[in-house]
């Protein structure tokens, strides 16, 4: 049996978190045969501390043989402590009358400090994964508080869009989700996101091959992925949980899986004209666990170079909006 490794995950008692924590303890995540120490972080809430202990609880009723152990925390110090991966779900969410600008500022601060603590006291190889919205900025903010990790330990999740991307793909050509491939999520995890469709395959042919209406693809395809979330908010009163939680798995799962080849938030460093200092999805491989290279051999026509520009403009216009919690 091999060494737990310690997984640090914050907003732990949220409905992402309670829809996660039992696909990593069952080895979803990480593999079936590696052993896991859950180290869950809450806010300094009474009740959210409460609802942590039902939380950590149920994780024990299920008895999972991987699971190692259980930390219960409200002090990020204690959670980060020594941890190989940090998950970070945690967000303050947006509310009513507030600007974007307000909600990057106060999520800022969280992560400013969430970015120092894990610079300060997480594991040499740790890695660290971003949910909370908007979740690229975010990680760039954690990021650039790093002194002894590398701007590559931090990934933001875009993974949620690729998998909405694909099942509206298999449905449109009637086949199973497994036949859709290489469909990317380039630009923000947010409406102006591209899912690049000419890079996708279908059944090992061509998309263009098999769904030949290009006025669906660049309409009503690219805003519905894009609005999905605002589209479930609406239908259930509450934001994606269960999928959202699901697509983080597939991201870590990816991301420790050498060869596998997935979209994920980094930093772009320029690929496909991005703002050099921006998070933006881009098509990765992974190396070696936890390591990846950038794909950047992927042509793109003059509509996805349109798209491209205008999610770059909303991740340049957000660091702008937080650059004095930068460096």
């Amino acid at each position: 049996m091999k060494s737990p490794i310690k997984v640090a995950v914050t907003g732990s008692a949220g409905q992402i978190g309670y829809a996660l924590l039992p696909r990593i303890a069952s080895g979803a995540m990480f593999g079936p045969d590696q052993p896991v120490t859950l180290q869950l972080i809450e806010a300094p809430i009474e009740k959210a501390m409460r609802a942590l202990e039902g939380v950590a609880m149920e994780l024990q009723d299920c008895a999972f043989p991987l699971l190692s152990s259980i930390v219960l925390t409200d002090d990020p110090k204690v959670g980060f402590r020594d941890a190989n991966w940090c998950l970070l779900i945690g967000a303050k969410p947006r509310g009513p009358g507030m600007e974007r600008a307000d909600l990057l500022k106060d999520n800022g601060k969280i992560f400013t400090g969430q970015g120092v603590m894990i610079d300060e006291v997480a594991a040499e190889d740790v890695r660290v994964a971003v949910v909370g919205n908007p979740a690229n900025t975010n990680c760039m903010i954690a990021a650039s508080k790093a002194k002894r990790l590398a701007p590559d330990r931090f990934t933001a999740m875009v993974r949620l869009d690729q998998n909405r991307a694909q099942s509206q793909l298999a449905h449109r050509a009637g086949v199973a989700t497994t036949d859709v491939k290489n469909i990317f999520i380039y630009g923000n995890h947010s409406p102006s996101m591209f899912p690049a469709f000419a890079q996708a395959t279908i059944g090992g042919k061509p998309l263009s091959e098999i769904i030949k209406d290009e006025a669906w693809l660049r309409g009503e395809f690219c805003e519905t992925v894009g609005k999905r979330g605002a589209a479930i908010i609406a239908a259930r009163g509450a934001s994606s949980a269960a999928s959202a939680a699901s697509s983080l798995v597939d991201h870590v799962h990816d991301l420790v899986t050498p060869g596998a080849i997935h979209s994920v938030a980094v930093k772009s460093g320029g690929a496909y004209g991005f703002n050099p200092e921006v998070w933006a999805g881009l098509p990765v491989r992974t190396t070696i666990p936890g390591s990846y290279e950038v794909l950047t051999g992927y042509e793109m026509d003059e509509f996805a170079q349109s798209k491209l520009a205008a999610t770059n403009e909303e991740l340049t216009g957000e660091r702008a909006m937080v650059a004095e919690l930068l460096g």
